[in-house]
């Protein structure tokens, strides 16, 4: 293992807080090996917000999981994870357990399912206190309500003594983000914050974690299907296709200009804001996500692609710039092309 910096320390001017170099992830089943994951490489600076986006079966929990070394033993696991420069693929279990929870920490996407039935929430946030920052009970107990205060949940020197079933869903999942941020983590991954919750429950828990964001600098993961979110909350976006990084850029820049045909199909299977659902006709992508016994040196996308020639199953278009938008990266060989400014909007 090679180390460059201390956990636990801030990373240094201008370095990112994490770095993915070539993630791969492959399983062994039944059925032969399978890729999930396949070269996925991405920055995520201190205090940013970058969104992931790709249909189920995309690899973004997989790759989300194996950032703390969380997946089964039958993944195997190739690449470069860096935490503030220290390596973490193949890194030693006890260095796996300082990280999980204190460094890195996770809100799961079914809060009743990831909390202890048994324990009440105040119980569970203690835990990790004591575990990683060696408080005593009753240190912990007031820090948790503390947390509870600052994730929204009222009356939390009462709610502290709840169990899981005694809250709403909103609740519930404002108490996993409390425990994620408990010790201050450098890295928080969300995955599907916002599932099954109404739309009023989704805009406080996205508060909550932009607020998180901006007092304690941590840097977020957020992983989602729906692209409100990510236009909502997020400063840079990652779509992943089969395993793979399809498309990477800045947020605003990928909604006013997808460059992957993959992410533009994303964008019109999705409802326009202010547009009437009776008057508004949704495009799907045809096609199914490929099950990939192994990774094509081909475009994962061509089959369901309507601009897709033999140069796109010949060959895996590489994660390039497109034209002069160098933070703008695509993996397409006939990316979407740009609109040409109208003379009227030249002019304005």
């Amino acid at each position: 293992m090679t180390t460059t910096g201390q956990l636990g320390d801030p990373p240094a001017p201008g370095a990112p807080a994490l770095e993915l170099r070539d993630l791969s992830v492959t399983f062994r089943t039944e059925g032969g090996i399978v890729s999930a994951v396949d070269r996925v490489s991405l920055d995520l600076a201190p205090g940013e917000i970058v969104g992931m986006v790709g249909e189920s079966g995309c690899g973004k929990s997989v790759t989300a999981m194996s950032i703390a070394g969380l997946l089964p033993e039958s993944a195997r696991i190739s690449g470069s994870i860096r935490l503030q420069g220290t390596e973490l693929v193949g890194a030693r279990d006890s260095v796996l357990r300082r990280v999980r929870g204190k460094e890195i920490a996770y809100i799961f996407q079914e809060p009743m399912s990831s909390l202890n039935p048994v324990l009440t929430v105040g119980r569970q946030i203690t835990e990790v206190l004591q575990v990683h920052e060696r408080m005593s009970r009753r240190a912990a107990r007031a820090r948790a309500v503390e947390l509870l205060t600052l994730v929204g949940i009222p009356s939390p020197a009462t709610r502290v003594d709840n169990y899981p079933h005694q809250l709403s869903g909103g609740m519930r999942q404002r108490v996993m983000i409390a425990m994620a941020v408990a010790c201050g983590p450098k890295v928080l991954v969300a995955d599907e914050p916002t599932t099954a919750l109404d739309v009023t429950v989704q805009a406080g828990i996205l508060q909550v974690l932009r607020d998180l964001r901006d007092r304690l600098g941590t840097s977020i993961l957020i992983i989602t299907h729906d692209l409100g979110v990510i236009a909502d909350v997020a400063d840079r976006v990652v779509v992943m296709y089969a395993g793979r990084v399809v498309e990477r850029a800045q947020v605003t820049d990928l909604f006013a200009h997808p460059h992957h045909r993959y992410t533009a199909g994303l964008l019109s299977a999705s409802p326009t804001p202010g547009v009437h659902a009776g008057t508004q006709r949704l495009q799907e992508i045809p096609g199914l996500v490929p099950v990939l016994s192994t990774q094509p040196d081909a475009c994962t996308f061509a089959d369901r692609c309507p601009a897709a020639d033999a140069r796109c199953r010949d060959a895996a278009p590489p994660l390039a710039a497109v034209a002069a938008a160098t933070d703008h990266l695509a993996a397409c060989w006939h990316p979407c092309p740009i609109p040409r400014t109208q003379p009227e909007e030249a002019s304005a």
